[in-house]
């Protein structure tokens, strides 16, 4: 690896190279930077000579970072946020920002928050544009890192406690995180089910056939989790990666899931559904958001946050 001579390093290469890591691709890079594609082309060589490593592979009909890339490109990034920032330290100003904002979250935290993002919006920042992904993991800091989502709202627990173990060692946590709410889950069936009266007692639950929330797709979970300390199991028939896909399923058939008692209000199809208390212990569940530290000072980016946990707020206090 070469070792790079700053008086002669053209930093406007490093520019380049995160618009070409953002888009994977040469041709968007070039559109967004108002440069023909062979003028991106020429500086990505010439950073590859420089630094003596080669940063893109081919891939298909597409360009693909190499592990130096990807292991290069969080820093760059962000030694380029903490510049922009200095030199534009102007505040943040919603009505007239047109930036976009991609926040990665599970369907049943976007439909409670969501609504209330787009109303702060539609009143605050006309101009601004979010686009909500699906969120897919329990541990969402490489998504992050990598600049592929502003913020992360979700059940964190590993990540949360890793920070923490981090912070109280003397180190330095690498993100940021705000508790959002507070959810707890309930056990929900069809309307008619045959256990939706009677006594729902631990054998009654672990004796039915399940229906498990995962993202993973793994058929293990925090329920799972309470129940192993128990001593007890349930059979889980079916995973899927969408709460809203759960809340249709149990409404038509005789399996039972388990879901946060303020989404059903959202499902539209509440009162097809019976909800019931589970019949032992779980641990609360609590929604936080996450972002990279990075971030934190960032003007536009803050009122991001704010954004959201007014959102949050608002829902919570309908509830």
């Amino acid at each position: 690896m070469m070792i790079p001579n700053f008086r002669t390093f053209d930093l406007n290469l490093l520019r380049i190279f995160d618009e070409v890591m953002a888009e994977r691709s040469l041709t968007r890079a070039a559109r967004n930077l108002s440069m023909t594609q062979p003028a991106v082309s020429n500086a990505m060589r010439r950073l590859r000579e420089t630094l003596g490593e080669d940063l893109l592979k081919r891939s298909g009909q597409g360009i693909e970072p190499t592990a130096r890339a990807l292991a290069l490109w969080p820093s760059v990034r962000e030694a380029l946020g903490q510049l922009q920032e200095s030199l534009s330290p102007s505040a943040f100003e919603p009505a007239i920002a047109t930036s976009t904002f991609v926040l990665t979250m599970a369907d049943a935290t976007a439909a409670e928050i969501i609504p209330g993002v787009v109303g702060i919006i539609e009143e605050e920042a006309p101009g601004v544009s979010i686009r909500v992904v699906p969120l897919t993991t329990r541990d969402p800091r490489r998504l992050l890192d990598e600049g592929a989502a502003d913020l992360a709202i979700g059940y964190f627990p590993v990540v949360l406690a890793d920070l923490t173990s981090r912070e109280q060692g003397g180190g330095t946590a690498p993100f940021n995180h705000k508790r959002m709410y507070d959810g707890q889950y309930v056990c929900v069936m069809r309307k008619d089910h045959p256990m939706a009266s009677g006594p729902f007692t631990l054998n009654r639950f672990c004796s039915a056939r399940h229906l498990l929330v995962s993202f993973s797709g793994r058929a293990f979970g925090f329920v799972d989790e309470a129940l192993v300390s128990l001593g007890r199991k349930r059979r889980v028939v079916l995973t899927v990666n969408q709460f809203f896909t759960a809340g249709r399923v149990v409404a038509n058939s005789n399996l039972l899931t388990v879901l946060p008692r303020h989404f059903v209000r959202v499902t539209g199809i509440a009162d097809e559904l019976v909800l019931r208390d589970i019949p032992f212990e779980v641990p609360v569940v609590h929604v936080d958001a996450l972002w990279h530290s990075r971030m934190q000072q960032q003007s536009a980016h803050q009122w991001l946050r704010r954004t959201v946990a007014r959102a949050a707020e608002r829902a919570f206090a309908a509830s």
